[in-house]
């Protein structure tokens, strides 16, 4: 049985996974105006985590014909999740995790310094890493390799070239930004991390955001949100975009894969005749690509939103202090096979630092071995929404595999 209902437009109808879960005005609205653009397939799908966004709403499924919004897709391109599980238990993890923790932060840079410029930026690789330079050099991407890849887009657009690729490659960034350790429902020792193309996805989102408005107001067309500015297929930039944002949505997969070996070698240090024992998924949450649907080849952007098809894995994580889940996809062609990406945020970062202080942030990460300072308070589990309301709004779109509880948490 479907659990959306259907909020009615002047466009195509919104089917919305939220009984039981807010929607604030602002993000409804935005998905009203994504409703109202004529080249939307059936319907949008908003998702439990559903939440207004800079660009377009955070958890929502935008399927388009013969065209791209770039800002839907936004400028953390390819942001996605990376969980393995391993044979370790809790049994074998030391009575303080502040050494593992520690161990983890020195091998993944992660946040970012005031200039942000890579030399000097804490969260970038000053000089990479011989084995970072290899995965640079020889990591596929469609007929060459991501060096080769990104060389061909700054070659039609060469501003690309100032930003951070390379020194920015197996690094964590920043915001909700992480990688925990957790356990399962049968004790068992997971590695789950967040990220997506940081620097370098960031400047090919920006950039043609803007490009694609200056193509609206050079054939006068009009929109209710400047941000809803796209892309048509056969025009100037399309083939050019969908061959950046497909070279920043490989190199975001590269990232986690980087990132994830990384922890695994402190994890090898630290703990002796531990496997890996199955790999859980790669996936992205912030991104574009081609699919059919409802008998059309289709262009879908998932906005905070993660591909749900029928037996495919996902991952849902929680805040902080809260469980995660392992899911996989029970195919719902109503929501375009996706699930939501996570509980979602149910107040800006701004009100959540007026709203709680650092005690209720210490009290909320109990048992957690994890920042608890002033800076992270935005990142509180409480300026998340309930993620089991979340998860029970979405239960026709996922099953639940594995249940997980970070012990620890890295954060940007």
């Amino acid at each position: 049985m479907n659990t959306y209902h259907v909020i009615p437009t002047d466009g195509v109808p919104i089917k919305a996974w939220t009984r039981g879960v807010p929607v604030g005005d602002a993000a409804e609205q935005q998905l009203r105006n994504i409703a109202s653009l004529p080249f939307i397939h059936k319907h949008v799908a908003a998702m439990p985590d559903v939440h207004w966004g800079l660009g377009a709403t955070v958890g929502s499924v935008i399927p388009c014909s013969k065209a791209i919004i770039p800002a839907a897709v936004g400028v953390d391109i390819g942001c996605g999740m990376m969980a393995v599980r391993t044979t370790l238990t809790s049994h074998q993890l030391p009575e303080s995790l502040a050494g593992l923790r520690s161990a983890i932060e020195k091998a993944v840079p992660h946040g970012r310094t005031a200039s942000g410029k890579a030399r000097n930026d804490r969260g970038a690789w000053g000089t990479p890493p011989d084995a970072i330079a290899d995965v640079w050099k020889n990591h596929p991407f469609q007929q060459g390799t991501l060096e080769q890849g990104l060389e061909q887009v700054i070659a039609k657009h060469p501003t690309l070239r100032r930003a951070n690729s390379l020194h920015h490659l197996g690094t964590l960034g920043t915001g909700n930004h992480f990688i925990e350790v957790c356990l399962d429902e049968t004790d068992r020792v997971w590695i789950m991390l967040h990220s997506g193309s940081r620097g370098i996805g960031n400047r090919i989102g920006s950039y043609f955001i803007e490009l694609a408005k200056k193509e609206m107001e050079r054939f006068f067309i009009s929109l209710p949100d400047a941000n809803l500015s796209y892309f048509p297929e056969g025009t100037k930039h399309f083939s050019d975009y969908v061959k950046a944002v497909s070279w920043a949505q490989t190199f975001a997969q590269a990232n986690r894969q980087v990132m994830m070996k990384a922890v695994l070698d402190v994890m090898s240090d630290m703990f002796t005749g531990f496997e890996v024992s199955d790999t859980a998924v790669n996936c992205h949450h912030n991104y574009v690509a081609r699919e059919e649907h409802f008998g059309a080849k289709v262009w879908v952007t998932r906005k905070g939103a993660v591909r749900a098809g029928k037996g495919e894995f996902g991952i849902i994580p929680g805040s902080m202090g809260e469980r995660s889940f392992i899911v996989r996809g029970k195919g719902n062609p109503q929501s375009f096979c996706s699930c939501s990406h996570g509980a979602g945020r149910a107040m800006s970062r701004n009100d959540a630092k007026k709203r709680f202080t650092l005690a209720d942030h210490v009290l909320a990460t109990e048992g957690v071995e994890c920042r608890k300072d002033a800076n992270v308070i935005d990142e509180t589990p409480m300026a998340y929404k309930d993620i089991d309301a979340v998860m029970s709004a979405q239960h026709d779109l996922v099953d639940i595999v594995h249940t997980l509880k970070q012990v620890v948490c890295v954060k940007g």
